[in-house]
């Protein structure tokens, strides 16, 4: 419904005459019929609020009827935007570092793969799957072997693949 039908059909419910609601709302008679007429495009929103406190009613319907976004507009919109996730669980995680924030994200994908029966996917490189680590050689350095009867230690490698 356009602006001024708004204003028309509001004042008519409250038997007002435009002349009252002109001089309860600080604007001139002839402006509020400009408004009523379609005749101002752009009107304040000083002009609507003081409209719609004289005839106490909520500025948001003025104000969505002009084409004004108001909170609740807004809060249609964007209500599919919103957030499901438990808003403790967000703090929680939120104040994690971010490396075990990761961790935690694969273990739950882990357990809801466990829990839905699917099998595990990924190449085993992240840390709940990591590939097998290469086995401990013993090498005994040439220097080594030399001090060998000194009391000299092997040096620990890892093997090379």
């Amino acid at each position: 419904m356009r602006l001024g039908d708004r204003i028309r059909q509001i004042r008519d419910e409250l038997g007002l005459t435009q002349g009252q609601l002109a001089s309860g709302s600080s604007v001139s008679q002839g402006y509020l019929s400009q408004l009523e007429n379609g005749e101002v495009k752009n009107p304040s929103a000083a002009v609507l609020l003081r409209v719609a406190q004289a005839m106490q009613i909520d500025p948001d319907e003025l104000f969505e009827a002009a084409g004004y976004p108001t909170v609740r507009m807004l809060r249609q919109i964007y209500q599919d935007y919103e957030s499901t996730v438990d808003a403790d669980l967000l703090h929680y995680l939120g104040n994690l570092p971010r490396d075990r924030q990761r961790r935690l994200l694969l273990i739950l994908r882990g357990m809801e793969q466990v829990l839905n029966g699917s099998p595990a996917i990924g190449n085993g490189s992240d840390w709940a799957t990591p590939e097998p680590s290469p086995p401990l050689t013993v090498r005994t350095s040439p220097q080594a072997a030399a001090l060998k009867g000194a009391g000299s230690h092997p040096e620990l490698t890892r093997a090379r693949r």
